[in-house]
């Protein structure tokens, strides 16, 4: 982390300091119904508000199409953020201008106040410099705490970072240092499980893998795409038939690169997409032209097993089948039940993240046990891929 300034360095006693914060959270009838993110950022908070700083947050909100309006206010997140933080957060109904400087003027040091959603502004996404200067006005010293947003070079990403004194707040802090440990500087072996439903949303992401892990294991519809295209029949499972040549090319570039390349032997197919559908296990050589792939087998899961068991490290994007339904969740939920275990017994450092891994974590009740799960989706991907996040650039020392 020493390339990135931290918290550890920042003078914040008495500085009005914007704070960027990923606020993005689901809602059910005006209240907020996962607290999650904003869990993830009390520690930045607290301690800025307990040096003396004056917090003053910087968040989006939705997609808004054409300026403020109702549905996408943060409005109803502040209630939220003050109960999870006890103690009271102030609103402002803009995030530049008049309203905002108002706002501020009226707070003591300690104090926390929440702007309106960045994105009201259509200059906010496109980094615009009247936007990044109006922002920059408001504040002395800036922290970026939303990895979720990093991969955007937005005015309240990037823009304002280049304007004042910025620094990395605790949760960028432990998710740049978790992503460090497990790509750019790990432990090896290393190994990566990459599943999901299309080869073609994650081409960057295994091309890259390829040159950076020792094993690379593919789940979920994926897999059957290169099943195929090692001449295996996938009856009526997912499969991108017109991506053979290109699942080719990524197994040949594996091998260049002495990666191994992990697929199922086994798999448990169905005739229909649904709950507690008909279902057997069968040899990925044997599927009939009924059938449908909807998990990795047991024999699968073993394989998969004796690979984390010989590896240091682990970095997780993707299910192995139809997670969301029963009987089809027992791959996802074994291995990570395993990958877990081995955390820890201290004997694997184990990265997760996007949003259907986060599900399937807390659907097989070990999010807790990983060594850290990513609440970015986006962003953790582009990480992956081996992208520059703008967001992340613009805190370098």
């Amino acid at each position: 982390m020493s390339a990135f300034r931290t918290l550890d360095s920042a003078e914040l006693k008495g500085k009005r300091v914007l704070v960027r914060v990923d606020l993005n959270v689901p809602m059910e009838n005006g209240k907020v119904s996962d607290a999650t993110r904003i869990d993830r950022i009390l520690p930045t908070l607290n301690e800025i508000s307990g040096k003396g700083g004056k917090v003053i947050l910087l968040a989006h909100f939705g997609r808004p199409k054409n300026g403020p309006d109702e549905a996408n206010s943060l409005k109803p997140v502040a209630a939220a953020l003050a109960e999870r933080l006890g103690k009271p957060v102030a609103f402002a109904n803009d995030c530049i201008g008049a309203p905002a400087a108002a706002a501020i003027v009226k707070m003591a040091d300690g104090d926390i106040l929440l702007l309106e959603n960045t994105r009201f502004h259509k200059g906010e996404e496109k980094n615009d410099p009247a936007i990044v200067d109006a922002l920059a006005e408001l504040g002395d010293v800036y922290v970026n705490d939303a990895f979720s947003a990093a991969h955007r070079a937005h005015a309240s990403t990037e823009g304002v970072a280049k304007k004042l004194p910025a620094y990395a707040g605790r949760t960028m802090q432990a998710e740049i240092e978790a992503l460090s440990k497990a790509l750019e500087n790990p432990a090896r072996p290393v190994a990566a499980v990459v599943g999901g439903a299309k080869v073609s949303t994650k081409l960057e992401l295994l091309g890259n893998l390829t040159k950076k892990v020792d094993f690379l294991i593919i789940g979920g519809g994926m897999a059957n795409t290169f099943l195929a295209a090692q001449g295996k029949k996938v009856g009526k499972s997912l499969c991108e038939h017109d991506l053979l040549d290109t699942a080719r090319e990524i197994l040949k570039t594996a091998a260049e690169n002495k990666c191994q390349i992990v697929l199922p032997v086994d798999a448990v197919v169905a005739q229909e997409f649904k709950a507690h559908a008909p279902s057997h296990v069968i040899s990925v050589d044997h599927v009939g032209d009924a059938d449908m792939i909807l998990d990795a087998g047991p024999k699968s899961v073993s394989e998969v097993e004796s690979v984390l068991t010989a590896c240091k490290t682990l970095v997780w994007n993707g299910p192995f089948g139809a997670f969301e339904l029963e009987p089809f969740d027992a791959a996802t939920n074994a291995v990570a039940r395993f990958a877990a275990r081995l955390t820890g017994e201290g004997k694997l450092l184990s990265v997760a993240g996007g949003g259907d891994t986060v599900a399937a974590l807390n659907h097989a009740g070990v999010a807790e046990k990983f060594t850290y799960v990513s609440t970015a989706g986006g962003a953790f991907l582009e990480w992956m891929e081996g992208k520059v996040l703008p967001g992340v650039e613009a805190l370098r020392a």
